[in-house]
């Protein structure tokens, strides 16, 4: 599972990054402690009024809400979907079809049950490399009339650094498959998407590491997610 994680990049980084237009995300503020229901930067790429291909960084809020669920549904929104079922599960088969989508990490949390609480681990690139996750996306008008985005994040089994911690980790997509996984027509091949995506994750799990970080990160309504403090290294007693 991927129930929290870091993005502090702005969105200049991402925009270079990704080759990509900044959208509406002007209002990204870098976060050190993402949660589920908040708005965080995805790269996703749609075809305008107009018949062109757009690369955009999109503000979504990290909760998928296709538009054919009842808006007076208040069941908590999808914030994972499984690898093994995305193409088949009825609440991701049509999105995974063409409405895939890039959601940008520098790492993750994942949590160890100890006698004396919770203890949040960081999952993330032992280069400090900007991570790719490979996600979903859906479009609703909310009731205001505004179109919201939403998205979730696509999980796999364990093969990282968080195998000694939990047993799903996020699917991540290697730089050659960007292009690949955000391209807005139906799919072809789904299989091999799929198959594509297991190797490219699968590599990058072995290019990451982890290390236990402060308690502060485990509440979200108290800790500053601007502080770069909630990722830093415990240090031992």
């Amino acid at each position: 599972m991927c129930g929290r994680y870091a993005m502090n990049d702005d969105v200049n980084e991402l925009i270079t990054e990704y080759v990509a237009a900044g959208g509406r995300a002007e209002e990204w503020a870098p976060s050190y402690n993402v949660a589920p229901t908040q708005r965080a930067p995805i790269v996703r790429e749609f075809v305008d009024d107009a018949g062109t291909l757009e690369r955009e960084i999109e503000l979504a809020q990290w909760g998928f809400w296709p538009a054919w669920v009842k808006a007076a549904d208040k069941r908590p929104h999808s914030i994972n979907a499984r690898l093994e079922t995305v193409a088949t599960n009825g609440m991701f088969r049509g999105a995974f079809a063409d409405r895939r989508c890039i959601v940008p990490m520098r790492g993750y949390f994942e949590w160890v049950t100890q006698p004396d609480g919770k203890q949040p681990h960081f999952i993330h690139s032992a280069e400090g490399e900007l991570l790719s996750a490979a996600g979903l996306y859906a479009v609703r008008k909310d009731d205001a009339g505004e179109w919201q985005v939403t998205y979730t994040i696509i999980t796999r089994e364990a093969r990282d650094a968080s195998g000694e911690i939990h047993d799903r980790m996020p699917a991540f997509l290697a730089r050659e498959l960007r292009e690949e996984w955000m391209q807005p027509a139906k799919l072809t091949d789904p299989e091999g998407v799929l198959a594509d995506l297991d190797r490219s994750s699968l590599t990058i799990a072995g290019t990451i590491v982890t290390y236990p970080v402060g308690r502060e990160v485990n509440n979200v309504r108290t800790a500053d997610a601007t502080d770069p403090h909630l990722i830093a290294p415990l240090e031992a007693d």
